[in-house]
């Protein structure tokens, strides 16, 4: 019976290299509990496979997609403009602050900071130390003047 299932589904799937391919997936997905759609009459599930397609009880194209995505290995990845967008109000909270943003150009291939508002912020932690005096004036760790 087996022989004449497969001439019938050459009918319906011309190419008998993907038959193989899509009655495997089916046969694989009747193990795996999907259910039936025409008798077993004790047929094995490669048999019965093959029965669905030929009287076309199963559709073709969710089997050769169901086969195609099981042979992926990457995940299609469908990336938004999610970071984009989260970028973009990243610059109206620049612009708020004052922060001009830099030329990409600047900072390439130097040993320059690259990021912004970093000057403005060490000035004002030069200013608070100058006010704080402590009285050891302004010798500097490892100075020549600096032998106690």
């Amino acid at each position: 019976m087996a022989r004449v299932t497969v001439e019938d589904c050459v009918l319906k799937i011309p190419n008998r290299f993907d038959l193989v391919l899509v009655a495997a997936q089916r046969a694989r997905d009747i193990s795996s509990g999907a259910a039936l759609t025409i008798d077993r009459d004790d047929d094995k599930n490669p048999v019965v496979a093959l029965r669905e397609i030929a009287d076309e009880t199963v559709p073709l194209e969710g089997l050769q997609e169901a086969l195609v995505k099981g042979h992926q290995k990457l995940a299609e990845i469908d990336e938004a403009d999610d970071e984009i967008i989260e970028l973009m109000a990243g610059e109206e909270e620049w612009l708020k602050a004052g922060v001009a943003p830099q030329s990409p150009a600047a900072g390439v291939g130097s040993d320059e900071e690259s990021t912004f508002g970093i000057g403005a912020a060490d000035d004002e932690a030069e200013d608070d130390e100058a006010e704080e005096d402590d009285g050891r004036g302004d010798l500097e760790i490892g100075s020549s003047e600096d032998n106690i």
